[in-house]
């Protein structure tokens, strides 16, 4: 059941936002100062800035064969697998006590990098769910299946996962959410452009290669039949538009009346299987499940088979032989246009971080994290909360008993820095010479360890990102901001650089997480993670009507030419891309650099503090990878997180001197001003 160097990480030791003006200046002046090199003067910073720092940068940079792109965010986490690695190599070649973080980290990574092992066990592993699907006879017997697959981490009829009530969210409840589909959203089965049927083709050849592989006859007609059972279910899909909508998303039922109105499904007989004791559950999106109900019976049993077995299999790829894993890079690289696959060591940092990360955390905490970090940090989060709470009394569109409950909101965040306070743990056995056992096992001891959760209070020391990974995020249904050790790094912050450096880079992070409990839709939820409304009707109106400006401002921008951004979708991150840059300069402007006119490096602290936003967008991604991105992803590519932005944002204006007839100028009074 169910976004470098170790010194850097203790870079926040020395930083902390001022609330009062000081006369003394605290910012560097020396050849230390972070340099901003590339910058490209025949762009004009008004035209666009973010070409105007990183078009130099962007010309030369090479995105390596095995990668998708280069660059900051995202992709810093390239550098951090390279430090995982080192603490995996190293516990590997060691033995340790049995059952010891050190033993099952060690001996996972290295049954994972036995590929002869691997290789030689070909079809092996999965003869046993092969067999399975084999005998199924019935209905009742190919859902019976399916809950033995869902423990074993195979959503692909029936997706569900442990979540708070949004209604009380005190209670974790049991949600299923729409699934069924191959390829990453409803949209690719549809469309017709001549980049999305060349994707249809490859998964189509991808399941081709799979029933190929398992010795199937027939296979490019097997897989036209799991194709066409797809589509008809990817229709009943809701986009991922219609999904922000959090109420249109919330449908709580009993299990008698799901078990009456889908009689195909055998809800009640399902969630036994699953060892989830209930009485009611929420069911996210009803059309898909009224849709599968009915393909039940329409499809032919047998059709069901092919399409259970293409999906375990898929589930399965990358953790048997050579040729399954090929196949599945073969199709993933349309996608995606990475080149080739990455090493095997590469692939199982991956995996290790993915299926046992806190254990990895650990140790990675252990040897590159400095423990005085989590309060310095902590600090710096602290006061920008305050600069927000500025922010929401200087509102004049919002109403003074609406702005009492936003603030109740916002300081009642809980904020998690650098790692958990409680460590998850991982209760499973690990064998050095079974790669397959292992996996499977960790997935399923994440099935077990979601269930103890069911008909509880939420575990409110649980992340759901492991410390060593490069980004933030806020969850509303527990009202929390989480920034992970990984991102307390540069470009992001920089204890040698001056605060305009570290206030553009990570108090802009900062910033844009906070926010994120007033977006689209963390303004649907209450301080308590509740969906609720604590807001009066002419404010939520105003509100929605600024947040409409967004969308429409950022549907308008385009990538690779003519591809538009889909603004319903990214309006949440846009807000907080927005407003987090606002937060952000506010913070800055109470320290003592952010008070004086010094120039380094010959700008201006203002300059300064704007050239760091831009540099921390610093990306570079294959083609193919961007187009699926703006497809599905609810962030703006890295150009429109720093263009879009500063065109709301005066004091950029005055820094720069942008001007009328500058590309990127709007007159003060199309600014947008959320938060």
């Amino acid at each position: 059941m169910k976004t470098l160097c170790y010194i850097s990480l203790f870079f926040w030791i020395c930083i902390s936002c001022k609330n009062e003006t000081s006369n003394k200046k605290d910012f560097q002046t020396d050849n230390k100062a972070v340099v901003f090199d590339g910058i490209s003067d025949s762009i004009k910073p008004g035209d666009d800035f973010f070409n105007h720092v990183n078009k130099k940068w962007f010309d030369k940079a090479v995105i390596a064969e095995d990668q998708v792109g280069v660059g900051s965010y995202r992709f810093l986490n390239i550098p951090q697998q390279e430090l995982l690695k080192n603490v995996l190599q190293e516990v590997s070649q060691r033995e340790h006590p049995k059952g010891s973080i050190e033993q099952k980290v060690g001996d996972f990574y290295a049954s994972g990098m036995d590929t002869l092992s691997i290789d030689s066990r070909g079809i092996t592993p999965i003869q046993p769910i092969l067999d399975q699907i084999e005998a199924i006879k019935d209905i009742s017997g190919m859902t019976d299946f399916v809950a033995i697959q869902i423990k074993s981490g195979d959503y692909s009829m029936v997706a569900p996962y442990v979540s708070p009530d949004q209604e009380n969210s005190s209670l974790n409840i049991l949600h299923v959410a729409q699934s069924g589909l191959g390829m990453p959203d409803r949209d690719y089965y549809f469309q017709e452009d001549a980049s999305v049927k060349a994707i249809q083709e490859a998964y189509k050849t991808y399941l081709t290669s799979l029933f190929k592989l398992v010795g199937d006859r027939d296979a490019e007609a097997q897989a036209a039949i799991v194709f066409e059972i797809e589509k008809q279910l990817a229709q009943s899909h809701k986009t991922r538009i219609e999904r922000r909508v959090i109420k249109e998303n919330y449908h709580k039922m009993s299990v008698s009346e799901l078990d009456q109105k889908h009689p195909n499904l055998g809800w009640k007989a399902l969630f036994t299987n699953l060892g989830a004791e209930i009485d009611s559950l929420d069911v996210s999106q009803p059309n898909y499940y009224d849709t599968l109900n009915k393909l039940l019976t329409k499809v032919p049993l047998a059709h069901w088979k092919l399409y259970l077995k293409a999906h375990s299999v898929d589930s399965h790829a990358n953790i048997l032989s050579t040729p399954f894993r090929d196949a599945a890079f073969e199709y993933s690289k349309v996608l995606s246009g990475q080149a080739q696959q990455q090493s095997r060591a590469k692939q199982m940092v991956r995996r290790v971080d993915d299926q046992i990360g806190f254990a990895l955390g650990q140790l990675y905490v252990k040897r590159y994290f400095k423990e005085d970090a989590k309060k310095r940090a902590l600090d710096l989060v602290n006061n920008f909360q305050k600069v927000l709470e500025k922010r929401i009394d200087d509102l004049d569109w919002m109403s003074d008993s609406t702005k009492l409950k936003a603030k109740d909101k916002l300081y009642a965040i809980n904020k998690k820095i650098g790692y958990p306070d409680v460590w998850k743990t991982y209760d499973v056995a690990i064998d050095r010479d079974k790669f397959f056992e292992n996996a499977v096992a960790l997935q399923q001891d994440e099935y077990q360890y979601e269930l103890k959760l069911l008909n509880k209070a939420p575990n409110r020391d649980e992340w759901h990102t492991t410390p060593s990974t490069v980004t933030a995020y806020y969850n509303p249904a527990l009202n929390e901001i989480v920034f992970p050790a990984g991102i307390l790094q540069p470009p992001y912050f920089d204890l040698y650089a001056d605060d305009a450096v570290n206030y553009g880079g990570i108090g802009m992070v900062i910033g844009h997480e906070f926010t994120h409990a007033f977006d689209d839709q963390g303004a649907q939820y209450d301080k308590n993670g509740n969906v609720a409304n604590w807001w009066t009707e002419d404010d939520y109106t105003q509100f929605k009507a600024r947040t409409q400006k967004i969308i429409d401002q950022y549907s308008d921008f385009t990538v690779l030419d003519s591809i538009h951004l889909k603004g319903a979708l990214t309006v949440g991150e846009n807000t907080a891309d927005n407003a987090g840059i606002a937060i952000a300069y506010d913070a800055f402007k109470l320290t003592a650099q952010g008070q004086d006119s010094t120039k380094i490096g010959g700008y201006t602290p203002d300059q300064r503090f704007f050239l760091s936003l831009a540099n921390i967008w610093r990306v570079k991604m294959r083609e193919e990878f961007l187009r699926n991105y703006v497809m599905t992803d609810p962030h703006s590519p890295p150009i429109w997180r720093v263009n879009g932005p500063l065109m709301n944002f005066t004091p950029f204006y005055n820094a720069f001197n942008v001007e009328p007839g500058d590309r990127n100028f709007k007159p003060a009074e199309e600014r947008i001003k959320i938060w």
